[in-house]
């Protein structure tokens, strides 16, 4: 597995929810180490199983990462989240803008709690808990968010979703097309 291709909006398994992670095995290893490839190419800050197209209760996370650095391997700080449960949310929620690998070129503010504590297993697959605020928690709900096929646009206000409305009709249409193409028994719902 080398780099991988990022599903985009309107691909059903999107919306899908995603499995618990059994085990720790050699193909899960090798998942996780083609999407951190994938998301530092893309770029991005986190990336989710499902946004690969794998139902699986795992996401990424760094942000940290700063291209514009001299060496930019040196400032990666990679955070591995298997079978994540938020666990507590703050009663504050702040803005912020945020943008999806899945939804290239929409972004939208959206209110999320600004503090969280998570429980997850590792890269290791090793049970741990982390308090997270900031973009870091931000980034955690976004992500786990993707495990229940729930979207960052589907948490924007009504009226600027219906703003975004035909970009993220053309886009689903995109992509129902592709796969159509690819199987031409795929049913159409746009």
């Amino acid at each position: 597995m080398s780099k991988l291709k990022i599903i985009r909006y309107g691909h059903p398994l999107l919306r899908e929810k995603s499995f618990d992670v059994r085990k720790l095995d050699s193909r899960m290893r090798e998942l996780i180490r083609a999407m951190a490839e994938t998301m530092y190419a893309a770029p991005g800050v986190g990336l989710a199983a499902p946004q690969v197209g794998v139902l699986e209760r795992l996401f990424l996370a760094d942000v940290d990462y700063d291209r514009r650095d001299e060496n930019p391997e040196d400032t990666r700080n990679l955070h591995v989240f298997i079978n994540p449960v938020i666990i507590e949310e703050s009663e504050e929620d702040e803005p912020y803008s945020e943008g999806c690998l899945s939804i290239p070129g929409v972004e939208a503010e959206v209110y999320r709690p600004s503090r969280i504590v998570i429980a997850a297993r590792d890269e290791n697959f090793e049970p741990f808990e982390a308090e997270a605020d900031g973009l870091l928690a931000r980034v955690i709900q976004h992500e786990t968010d993707h495990l229940h096929g729930i979207l960052f646009v589907d948490k924007v206000p009504l009226l600027k979703r219906s703003v975004l409305g035909g970009q993220l009709n053309r886009m689903k249409r995109e992509v129902l097309e592709e796969l159509k193409d690819l199987d031409p028994a795929y049913p159409i719902e746009a």
